[in-house]
């Protein structure tokens, strides 16, 4: 089931850390966990005696395009076979054991993984099967553990959603994604110069209206009016529509015989 045609044309980015299912027990699982190794840029899975053999053609449709992974997976009798070759392991572990190791956050063992393989060192990532997670044997041949600080009340993750997780950590250790943006399509942000011509604008139809007739309100009216307007990033097509907004205001004013000169007019 390897060498096939199709899916995402998906390769090693970089020495990524290797994914390790231990006896996973459902093929299903096993392609979720390649698309979600696929969304964080990880590339190479080992399989621990997985339950029903591989491969399965189960795997293959549940991966949503991920075939790559699959068709490079390898397959290993022991845990202890799967890390031969690694030289740091994580294990992820969702509950208390009697173990004394230290213990990561999944952002704290993304941050440490980054560090390891940017030393040109290879790193695992242990994942326990769906049932009853890494025993004591398996856990015993790692460095540290993972705990995902969730709900104590509720830490119920499938196979899928830990690997998830921690291919997520890892990507976004390294993403230069800033925490938030402005989607302004295909307009761009104003300047300021072209704010303050859609403001003086603006000032002057509310001053016709008779809407800025307090005299001693007048100053603090306009500031609240600037302050509005200043304190977001307001993009040139947004002044353009209201630029034409405030035009045909003044035009349905005039129109009904409203002008400058009407005292009483809001």
């Amino acid at each position: 089931m390897t060498g096939r045609d199709g899916g995402a044309d998906l390769h090693p980015i970089g020495n990524s850390p290797v994914v390790i299912l231990v006896r996973p027990q459902l093929a299903d699982n096993v392609g979720a966990c390649a698309r979600a190794m696929a969304n964080g840029g990880l590339f190479h899975m080992r399989l621990v005696a997985p339950r029903d053999g591989w491969p399965q053609e189960k795997a293959w449709r549940m991966a949503s395009g991920a075939d790559r992974i699959l068709d490079n997976a390898t397959v290993h009798q022991t845990v202890a076979d799967a890390v031969a070759d690694l030289h740091h392991v994580f294990a992820t572990c969702p509950r208390p054991r009697h173990i004394v190791k230290p213990v990561l956050t999944a952002r704290g063992a993304a941050t440490e993984l980054r560090e390891i393989t940017g030393r040109g060192l290879r790193a695992g990532l242990l994942f326990g099967p769906e049932r009853a997670g890494l025993d004591n044997d398996d856990m015993a041949q790692a460095d540290a553990l993972v705990r995902y600080p969730l709900n104590p009340a509720f830490m119920s993750l499938n196979l899928a959603q830990a690997v998830m997780v921690m291919a997520y950590e890892w990507w976004t250790a390294e993403d230069g994604t800033p925490p938030r943006s402005l989607m302004t399509n295909e307009s761009q942000v104003a300047t300021k110069g072209k704010l303050d011509n859609f403001l003086t604008h603006l000032v002057d139809q509310l001053d016709a209206c008779g809407f800025l007739r307090n005299l001693p309100k007048r100053p603090g009216m306009v500031r609240n009016i600037q302050h509005l307007f200043q304190r977001g990033e307001v993009t040139d097509q947004e002044l353009r529509t209201l630029h034409g907004v405030v035009t045909e205001l003044a035009i349905g004013r005039r129109q009904r015989g409203r002008t400058e000169t009407d005292s009483d007019g809001q």
